[in-house]
């Protein structure tokens, strides 16, 4: 699985050519989020339908609150055959930390 730093991170949305999803709880989210994220909790039964859902050939970051249930949804995704996704290292934690926008 590969790994993205915040700043990298940042480069890639703001060009435009990675999508943000957000694993966190619907309460963790709303509580502060990168911009254009889409929330899809990890731990919601529809989890794996819902990401299933999505372009498998798109580029996806992946966030939570520090690595953890986003690193699992990386694996979860490449297992099932999503071409390119990275896991947001530190996670939103490490996101603020470095002074990058959230939005609410």
């Amino acid at each position: 699985m590969e790994t993205i730093s915040p700043e990298g991170a940042k480069k890639m949305i703001d060009q435009g050519v990675v999508d943000v999803i957000d694993v966190r709880s619907p309460d963790e989210f709303s509580d502060g989020h990168i911009k254009g994220a889409t929330n899809i909790d990890i731990y919601d039964p529809s989890f794996e339908s819902s990401v299933m859902k999505l372009d498998v050939n798109k580029q996806y970051v992946v966030n939570c609150q520090s690595g953890g249930r986003s690193s699992s949804a990386c694996a979860f995704m490449s297992r099932n055959g999503f071409k390119k996704v990275m896991n947001l290292e530190g996670g939103i934690a490490a996101w603020k930390r470095e002074g990058l926008p959230i939005e609410k």
